[in-house]
């Protein structure tokens, strides 16, 4: 095994078949962000989501897709561009991996791909295959997900982070004002009533419990851009909070945290989640 991927093993302290295999993840993940780094990536676009939060700024549940944003519009991004670049430094450290990009419709604004490979085979590679991992079936395939969003609404601002495994690098990543109006953009708008994600509230909580700013010009061009706030007037903390206090009256506890549970190692905050819980912490957003 590579000596960096053995450093970046021992952060983790696995001890379960679920601890390797989100180590795995997390490990490829990496990686993927150096390949997009030495292929110049970062010079057009910006890391943003969840696992930006996690890799870069300590948010403690893993996460499974990379989400960045263009700095500028262009329609005719192509994420195939860098196929070989991400596959080499995969392969440089030990790990085999297809890249599937995905046709995108006429309508949508998302480029994005997958990179798959086969998690028995992966688990291998990192020497935690056998009893440390349980049952693995052989066929299982763990698939990464990118997503370039062609057409980001303005207002963000950006900066350097760096990375110091598997070796020293830098990404290109929204602040945290901004990428808080991220998620409140994704807890307020996303579309599906069945499907509330566990780890949008999560993120939420921590947020607040560590980053409580939130750029609300960055928030309104969002919800321009996706159709969700049509007024003449600028949006303000009122009109937040308003529709904040809607969700929380209406969402269902009990699926927000069953979603929440497997990306979290500490479950013992979930059991505190009730609508006064969030009521209340609601209350030390700081709008900027």
């Amino acid at each position: 095994m590579h000596t960096a991927i053995e450093q970046m093993l021992e952060h983790h302290a696995c001890q379960t078949r679920d601890d390797y295999i989100n180590a795995l993840r997390e490990i490829l993940q990496q990686i993927t962000l150096l390949g997009l780094w030495r292929s110049k990536f970062f010079e057009h676009a910006a890391f943003y989501g969840g696992t930006a939060l996690r890799l870069l700024y300590g948010l403690d549940r893993y996460s499974e897709d990379l989400d960045f944003s263009l700095l500028i519009p262009d329609p005719a991004f192509s994420l195939g561009a860098y196929s070989d670049a991400l596959r080499r430094e995969l392969i440089s450290f030990g790990f085999e991996v297809s890249f599937e990009p995905r046709k995108r419709s006429a309508q949508s604004a998302i480029e994005s791909a997958f990179l798959k490979t086969n998690t028995l085979q992966q688990l291998i590679v990192i020497n935690a295959a056998g009893s440390k991992t349980g049952m693995q079936h052989p066929g299982e395939v763990l698939k990464i997900k990118l997503e370039v969003d062609t057409d980001p609404p303005g207002g963000f601002a950006t900066e350097s982070r760096v990375v110091l495994l598997p070796v020293p690098f830098a990404v290109h990543v929204y602040r945290l004002p901004d990428l808080f109006a991220g998620k409140m953009h994704a807890l307020l708008c996303r579309r599906w009533k069945t499907r509330v994600k566990g780890r949008d509230w999560y993120d939420l909580v921590w947020y607040i419990g560590h980053h409580p700013q939130l750029r609300l010009s960055h928030l309104e061009s969002r919800l321009r851009h996706s159709g969700d706030w049509t007024e003449s007037v600028p949006l303000t903390r009122t009109d937040l909070f308003i529709r904040l206090r809607a969700l929380i009256a209406d969402v269902d506890m009990d699926q927000i945290r069953n979603e929440a549970d497997r990306y979290v190692r500490d479950k013992s905050s979930l059991g505190l989640w009730s609508r006064e819980f969030f009521l209340q912490i609601v209350d030390n957003i700081v709008t900027v």
